[in-house]
């Protein structure tokens, strides 16, 4: 007998190779607007950009914000005039198209389907750009939904992103139902918030104190022997 039933997965980093698709979206974005791309620029883009996601998940600012201010101040550091939103608009374009599932991550969720389990996303990301990536992936037919932050109205780790989902799914409670991410501020804080079992996918080994994490693996085929 399966211990969950539901199963709420994240998706960057959890299921998909989101540096990468990160990464090669941004070349295809420094192409089209002629802006140099070295590994320096990269990563002067990446630490703004990380810098405004923390500030998101802390429930300081809207996405909306993010997405266009990390050009805004990505160019005014390079000193290059180019349009901030058009620069988002293809590197959102080009990353839909990155689907780039991490090891195993297929198999597992072939095995976890096969075993009856009834899968879901639930992220954060931007609804156009998710939504292209899971059309376009092997996780089309595996799962059964995406809830995304932008479309439930509360982003994860807030209760009533969670609440959002429980409404889309009646029959999940807080026995049958565990939360898959990586990330300890958004994935097992909200996972705490909303009273849920969580496990937490640290592949670094990565230390943590405060939350209650149920479960930790490494690797997502450690989770066939959770569920």
């Amino acid at each position: 007998m399966m211990k969950y039933e539901y199963l709420l997965f994240d998706a960057d980093d959890t299921l998909f190779d989101f540096p990468k698709a990160s990464s090669q979206a941004f070349e295809t974005m420094c192409r089209t607007h002629n802006i140099p791309c070295t590994p320096e620029v990269y990563r002067l883009y990446h630490e703004i950009n990380l810098e405004l996601w923390a500030a998101f998940d802390r429930g300081e600012l809207t996405k909306e914000f993010v997405t266009l201010e990390r050009y805004v101040r990505f160019l005014k550091v390079l000193g290059l005039e180019r349009d901030p939103a058009a620069c988002n608009r293809d590197f959102l374009a080009a990353l839909g198209k990155g689907v780039y599932p991490l090891p195993h991550a297929e198999e597992v969720c072939r095995e976890l389907k096969a075993r009856g389990h009834r899968m879901y996303i639930i992220t954060n990301a931007v609804a156009s750009v998710q939504r292209s990536r899971l059309r376009g992936s092997v996780f089309a037919e595996l799962f059964e939904a995406a809830f995304i932050s932008e479309e439930a109205g509360a982003a994860k780790p807030n209760k009533a992103y969670f609440d959002y989902v429980r409404r889309q799914l009646p029959g999940m409670t807080d026995e049958n139902a565990l939360v898959i991410g990586d990330s300890l501020t958004t994935d097992m804080q909200g996972a705490n918030n909303a009273g849920l079992p969580c496990c937490w996918v640290n592949p670094a080994g990565k230390r943590q104190e405060g939350l209650r994490i149920d479960y930790e693996i490494t690797g997502l085929r450690e989770l066939l022997d959770i569920v």
